[in-house]
């Protein structure tokens, strides 16, 4: 429920780029974008004020976060899909093909997933309250919220998609940048205030574990749904992407796999954080074709330093998804 705002808006983007292509661009924006987001801010902010917090907490400086050995397999899973992801600015388009083969690698991830360690909530507030319900009362209720908080989501999303395209259209804002930004803006920020709230608390690996399952989700189920939307609104069995979207979508992938590089021996240091905060945020100086070339190959270079640095964890993380 937390990502159905991200994933409703990008869908009815596609969904309509089925009978009008000109709506390609918004759902590549909006998807580059989302995922752009959630590793440019969401994750060195969840890094930041957890290491802030566990230095009050222990009074001395803490320049690394260190993540759980579970937290493999989700990078492992996302490696793969960083590295297959290449193949949408290689060939130009996302295919129907690549799309299912993502969404059966999503598939695969719940599967891992549901068959890992299982750890009991520490639950509060609301949340205790309604664990505390008998079983069929606590059943009940829980799926009643999500049933009403979903359709809420999704009688909201067209009408939203459509403002925001007129809104750039009357104020003469690039429809573009206001899809690719503003959108995951908003959607994104559920997720991102409940991970804060896990690092504020000293839960600091609960939060960035909750931002890279979000990653693998969007960088899998979502982007693997775009041209199932895109087919059922009438389109080809392909979204075809223009240079501007192969660019933005290129960037998006390098940024996957710096991401990626600098933790695979399961340690965010506060370097990582800034170098991510600093190069999502030198991007919106970047207006021209040549830098944001420039800017992948920034990343490409820092995600190479990354594999070399941890090679030893390269191996491990590819097999993380494939173990018992």
């Amino acid at each position: 429920i937390a990502v159905l705002p991200e994933y409703a808006i990008d869908l009815y983007y596609a969904y309509v780029a089925g009978g009008n292509p000109e709506y390609t661009q918004y759902a590549a924006a909006n998807m580059t974008g989302s995922n752009r987001l959630l590793m440019g801010i969401g994750w060195p902010l969840v890094v930041l004020v957890s290491l802030w917090v566990a230095r009050r907490m222990s009074g001395r400086p803490v320049t690394a976060l260190a993540l759980e050995p579970g937290n493999r397999v989700e990078l492992g899973f996302l490696l793969v899909a960083g590295v297959a992801a290449f193949v949408v600015p290689v060939t130009g388009r996302i295919s129907l093909t690549f799309g299912i083969a993502l969404l059966a690698w999503f598939g695969f991830y719940l599967y891992k997933m549901t068959r890992g360690e299982v750890q009991e909530p520490d639950l509060i507030g609301t949340a205790a309250a309604i664990g505390a319900l008998p079983d069929r009362t606590r059943r009940g209720t829980v799926i009643a919220m999500f049933v009403l908080a979903a359709a809420v989501i999704l009688a909201c999303a067209e009408p939203f998609a459509e403002s925001l395209i007129g809104a750039g259209t009357e104020l003469g804002i690039d429809r573009f940048l206001l899809v690719q930004w503003l959108a995951p803006l908003a959607s994104e920020a559920p997720e991102f205030i409940i991970a804060v709230i896990f690092a504020s608390r000293g839960n600091g690996t609960a939060a960035i574990a909750t931002l890279i399952s979000s990653k693998v989700n969007q960088w899998t189920l979502l982007v693997g749904s775009l041209p199932l939307a895109h087919l059922a609104g009438g389109g080809g069995t392909a979204l075809v992407l223009d240079g501007r979207q192969v660019e933005e979508m290129l960037l998006t992938a390098t940024q996957t796999m710096m991401g990626v590089a600098l933790i695979m021996a399961l340690r965010f240091h506060r370097f990582t954080a800034w170098a991510l905060l600093a190069l999502f945020t030198v991007q919106f100086a970047i207006t021209s074709t040549h830098g944001r070339l420039i800017l992948c190959a920034v990343y490409a270079v820092l995600a190479v330093a990354g594999l070399v640095v941890n090679r030893r964890q390269l191996l491990p993380t590819l097999r993380a998804p494939f173990g018992k």
